[in-house]
């Protein structure tokens, strides 16, 4: 098997990779590092959420949380039983259970006398292979008894080599994030043969600046972010750190200057409207525009008459009104006599803007046609003709607008709805199916301006600020799960008064071992108090199930709706006015936002209800209490990057939100500017990046997966 040099050596041989060969031989296979087979690769696919065969890099980019720090001990005789220790041990004999049931047992030496390592359901193969007789090795672990034996059961780690710190008496190791059924010992062994075989990489950055920053060259900054000595190497500002953010930005910001200079080259075409279907149905709303959605429609109107093409993100918080913004946008088309989309990330949804928008529709004379992956055959073929011919103006559906088989006879808009729930190549793959048509992107989450830059610094910017007339507050209240009598008999008497109501969980079913409330538990229960009122829905249902519970809950006729976050964006029951929300503290900010946003979309204020389970940490609290305080979806999605930093906010790794390694939006903000200033000036001098830093760039930039942007690069 190539071991990662190896791989190096067969790139630099290679001419016609242009970029840095080291770089790219981090994109290997975890499988080409010793001791990595298919089965680990894969348990390290799931841990990183990689896929099935992650690569070196993102291996490498699973940085420690935490140090463990030891003992090193050479008698563990004196030793209490329970403490934790690393010691030196000389193993001296394997003793294989005489029944499968029994213990395999490897007899070991320190200074002292003997100590016996012990596992169960251990393969006899495989431990002769870590721990080789008549070899020392370094063994972490707990210190137990048993008689008048000392020994270590399932030793947390056996390494051949001692490791950082041992000289003053502790040793220290990284403490990784985990997930169930992966222990801290395989993610050790698995990150130490990679740091292990690391190449040579070509300095990427310019020398004078990493020289003013004192930072470490990238083979070295990964190898410390692996190797801590001491908590402060894990902290952001720990050079090695900043190193590795500085690179991850770079990468960031050079992809986006290309995105951008492509976009400036594309030609979009000439789209205008005269107005008269956008003024009928502004006549018939029941309320003015705001003043930010008239000035977001004003921008629109003027792109989509530009002959460059419009990419442009409509940020809005709950209740902003953006739908309608889109519709005008979308109408522009139609008055054109060409074809606009709107896409949502879900069948509920879909069908939910399919009915809200054909009621404004209809007395234009414009029906829209619903395209989503579950309709019967003939509706389906019914659609696809009517898009192809022309005959449908507006397409409003999923994913499946995009699929292959579906053609549109003049399409010059595309309006995404909730542009986080969607990947990069299915916004790309709308995109392809008109001769570059408009882009508009919307989205309820509200995103702090660090995130804007980072994640749609290649789109315009709308933000609408302003709330609709009409649109009521609504009050928030934190209570424990203790008080949940008093919480029933709440809810009891909001629905004598009318009301309806969604109960939010964390999650769809019971899992052993969790203390996360399900939903299907809480309806049966819920059931039992209130009868046949209760109606459940979540993402493991199908459509019509779905369809079905959303139409009884619209109705009445089962007024209390219990849900997971498959409500949290879009849905809209002007009539349901109050949310309980249980377990809050198992969920981000934003999503709790969204959530609550769900009410007071009536004719009277709303109330959502927060019950935690006790006792709450820190971030938790502070999380709820700024939920308590403020409606402002701004203000909490700044909150929300300081608590729990770019990853979660957005809410999906899938999501086009880019997955930083080592960037924290919160603690570098610094070095997010200084990165942008130099990809522009890096473009400016070397726009092929066929210099020598150039071609590390083309690196750096494989590195981080910004395949798009090389291709970008290639074309010129």
């Amino acid at each position: 098997m190539a071991s990662p040099v190896e791989i190096v050596r067969q790139a630099q041989g290679c001419e016609s990779r242009r970029e840095g060969a080291a770089a790219v031989a981090l994109l290997a296979s975890v499988t080409d590092v010793a001791g990595i087979g298919p089965r680990a690769a894969q348990a390290f696919g799931r841990l990183l959420g990689a896929g099935p065969v992650p690569s070196l890099f993102d291996l490498l980019g699973h940085a420690p949380v935490g140090l463990d720090q030891r003992a090193v001990v050479e008698d563990l005789r004196p030793v209490p039983a329970g403490t934790k220790v690393l010691a030196r041990l000389v193993v001296e004999a394997h003793l294989p259970p005489e029944h499968p049931k029994r213990p395999y047992k490897i007899r070991c030496r320190d200074r002292g006398g003997f100590v016996h390592l012990v596992f169960f359901r251990a393969k006899g193969a495989w431990l002769r292979q870590r721990l080789p007789e008549g070899e020392a090795r370094w063994v972490a672990g707990s210190v137990d008894r048993f008689g008048y034996e000392i020994q270590i059961t399932h030793p947390d780690s056996v390494l051949s080599a001692p490791p950082g710190g041992t000289e003053d008496g502790s040793a220290v190791q990284p403490v990784y994030p985990l997930v169930q059924g992966i222990g801290q010992a395989f993610v050790r062994r698995g990150v130490a043969a990679a740091v292990a075989g690391l190449p040579d990489l070509a300095e990427w950055q310019d020398p004078a600046f990493v020289a003013v920053q004192a930072w470490p060259d990238p083979r070295n900054a990964l190898r410390t972010l692996h190797e801590p000595r001491e908590a402060a190497d894990l902290l952001p500002q720990a050079p090695a750190r900043r190193r590795l953010a500085y690179d991850e930005l770079l990468a960031g910001a050079l992809a986006l200057q290309l995105v951008q200079g492509r976009r400036r080259r594309q030609s979009g075409r000439t789209t205008r409207g005269d107005g008269r279907l956008r003024r009928q149905v502004e006549a018939a709303l029941p309320f003015a525009l705001t003043g930010g959605q008239q000035a977001a429609i004003r921008q629109v109107e003027a792109e989509m008459a530009s002959p460059l093409r419009m990419v442009r993100l409509l940020q809005g918080d709950v209740g902003s009104g953006k739908t309608l913004v889109g519709l005008q946008a979308m109408l522009i088309a139609v008055e054109a006599g060409r074809q606009a989309v709107l896409m949502a990330p879900t069948d509920l949804l879909a069908r939910q803007h399919a009915r809200g928008l054909s009621a404004l529709l209809a007395p234009l004379g414009i029906e829209p046609v619903l395209l989503t992956g579950r309709q019967p055959a003939a509706q389906r073929r019914g659609a696809l003709a009517r898009l192809a011919s022309g005959d449908a103006a507006i397409a409003i559906g999923t994913h499946a607008l995009f699929q292959d088989g579906v053609a549109f006879a003049d399409l010059a808009l595309v309006v995404i709805d909730e542009q986080h729930r969607f990947g990069v190549h299915q916004r790309l793959d709308l995109a392809a199916k008109g001769a570059l048509p408009d882009l508009l992107v919307m989205t309820a989450t509200p995103i702090p301006r660090s995130l804007i830059l980072t994640v749609y610094g290649d789109m315009a910017v709308s933000r609408l600020l302003e709330k609709p007339p009409g649109r009521l507050p609504v009050t928030t209240r934190v209570l424990p799960l203790e008080r949940m009598d008093d919480i029933l008999a709440a809810v009891e008497r909001a629905l004598a008064g009318g009301e309806r109501l969604y109960w939010v969980c964390p999650v769809v079913a019971e899992d052993e071992g969790s203390e996360l409330v399900a939903a299907e538990t809480r309806a049966t229960g819920l059931a039992q108090r209130f009868g046949a009122i209760v109606g459940l829905i979540h993402g493991r249902m199908g459509p019509v199930e779905k369809g079905e519970a959303m139409a009884a809950f619209q109705s009445g006729a089962r007024p209390i709706l219990v849900a997971t976050t498959v409500i949290e964006v879009g849905v809209d029951v002007p009539e349901a006015g109050v949310i309980v929300i249980e377990q809050a503290e198992c969920f981000g900010l934003a999503q709790l936002h969204q959530l609550r946003g769900r009410v007071g979309r009536g004719n009277r204020p709303g109330t959502c209800l927060l019950l935690y389970r006790g006792p709450l940490g820190r971030i938790a609290k502070e999380r709820l209490k700024v939920l308590r305080g403020t409606e402002d979806g701004f203000v909490i999605a700044e909150e929300d990057l300081r608590l729990r930093g770019p990853g979660e906010v957005l809410g999906t790794r899938q999501s086009g939100m880019p997955d930083l390694r080592f960037a924290d939006l919160g603690a570098h903000a610094d070095l997010m500017a200084a990165a942008r200033q130099e990809a522009k000036l890096v473009l400016a001098r070397d726009p092929r990046l066929t210099s020598p830093r150039g071609r590390a760039l083309r690196g750096l930039l494989r590195l981080f997966g910004k395949t798009q942007a090389m291709s970008y690069l290639a074309s010129g």
